[in-house]
């Protein structure tokens, strides 16, 4: 469970993993998996085979032994992991557009949040986690496979308690009138969110926050249009994550005499060169080396936020 509640109704991860749990396996930096964990299950991979029943009585975060004497680490399934893990059916918010989205929209536990549409449920869960305990998600897709499967995860992670997932067309349809005035937040993940921004003007309470997600400036431009009528502060983000690399390399420096103006920098040490060979010993140490990842993201999309003005 992404959630655990323990019976003072407190969130906690400080308990051991148990039959059934939900179980994020970290096999190395760029592979992990979901996993539910049952009495009688294996888990195979190239490290060898792993019986879940050694697993059993473990605290969240043990590294756990292979019959090959290799090794996995057993995570807790933070929504920030299950973002990393779950099944795409459609393009996801990545973490860098998600904790953003959950800061600028003001939610805190308690909150009442729309949402359309539910896609893989990525963001879905980290609302969950940020109204929990007392608050609610409803969320809706226009796809009724889809909006089954992310139901079916959400059971699966223990959200279903606060999460609630409904089949609607919102931008033909709008939102269901029940939500008049109730919402807190309000998201859109839509192709034509302009067409939806009517309907979840009404949702929203006095001063409550509408963020749209567009990947392209079109679209941007059309939501802001119909956003002008009936609300203010229109922001629009993109949100750029650069990662870096941080490795430990084997560095080579050989001494340079005072008078000689041109000194040397540390290299890299070369594979099967003789040491020693110009006659002047050269010392090797361990240096940090940091530089930009090669595989960072670029654009995801425009994060358009507007608040509903107060009409007295």
């Amino acid at each position: 469970m992404i959630l655990p509640i323990d019976p003072a109704n407190k969130l906690s991860f400080k308990r051991c993993i148990k039959d059934g749990d939900l179980v994020i396996v970290y096999e190395r930096h760029d592979t992990m998996k979901a996993v539910k964990v049952s009495e009688d299950g294996v888990l195979q991979n190239r490290f060898g085979a792993f019986k879940h029943s050694e697993w059993i009585g473990k605290p969240f975060g043990s590294k756990v032994l292979s019959n090959k004497g290799s090794f996995v680490y057993l995570l807790a399934p933070t929504a920030e992991l299950w973002t990393l893990v779950l099944s795409h059916r459609t393009q996801i918010l990545y973490i860098a557009d998600i904790s953003f989205v959950v800061m600028y929209l003001e939610i805190v536990p308690g909150c009442s949040v729309l949402e359309s549409g539910t896609g893989s449920g990525s963001l879905t869960t980290s609302l969950a986690r940020a109204v929990a305990p007392t608050g609610h998600v409803y969320t809706f897709d226009f796809h009724e496979q889809r909006a089954a499967s992310a139901r079916e995860d959400f059971e699966k992670t223990g959200l279903s308690n606060l999460v609630t997932v409904g089949v609607r067309d919102i931008q033909g349809e709008g939102f269901p009138d029940e939500f008049c005035g109730r919402a807190d937040s309000v998201f859109l993940d839509l192709p034509q969110p302009w067409l939806a921004i009517p309907s979840a003007g009404k949702m929203l309470k006095p001063d409550g926050i509408l963020c749209s997600f567009s990947p392209c400036i079109e679209q941007v431009r059309r939501s802001c249009d119909a956003l002008k009528s009936h609300f203010t502060d229109i922001r629009t983000f993109e949100v750029l994550l650069r990662t870096y690399e941080v490795r430990q390399k084997i560095l080579e420096r050989c001494p340079v005499n005072e008078e000689d103006s041109n000194k040397c920098p540390p290299r890299k040490r070369r594979q099967g060169s003789a040491e020693g060979s110009n006659g002047n010993e050269c010392s090797s140490s361990p240096t940090v080396v940091i530089r930009p990842s090669g595989e960072a993201r670029g654009h995801t999309g425009y994060l358009t936020f507007a608040r509903l003005k107060c009409f007295v």
